[in-house]
């Protein structure tokens, strides 16, 4: 079981991971809070494995965003060593599409690094 201690860290992280987020600081949140070993999955995609390979397809992402609208986190729960929190980000890509994603967070944490999160879409 964790420590109140140990919960207020990873209750930290997610203060200083919405500012990053909400600024449109995708790659800095991932280079700071993302462990080398870390595995994220989009829904029912096939996940993403290692630091280098997220960052990778991030960069590949935010280089078709054009305008970045928010990025809102809300409704967060820490439980043990994981997190949960609703989102929602909105940004146009170079296509001229408008997206807006609602989801879930879950995330595993150890050692205040993030080293497996999963993203549930509306």
């Amino acid at each position: 079981m964790r420590t109140i201690t140990e919960t207020t860290k990873i209750e930290d992280a997610l203060i200083d991971l919405k500012e990053l987020l909400g600024k449109g600081q995708f790659l800095e949140a991932m280079d700071k809070y993302l462990a080398d070993d870390v595995i994220l999955q989009e829904a029912n995609g096939e996940p993403k494995v290692g630091k280098d390979v997220c960052i990778a397809a991030e960069k590949e992402l935010l280089a078709t965003v054009v305008e970045f609208y928010r990025y809102e986190m809300n409704n967060v729960a820490v439980t043990g060593d994981f997190s949960y929190y609703e989102a929602i980000m909105e940004f146009k890509t170079n296509d001229g599409q408008h997206h807006k994603f609602e989801q879930v967070n879950r995330t595993q944490w150890k050692d205040g690094k993030i080293i497996n999160e999963r993203y549930y879409h509306a």
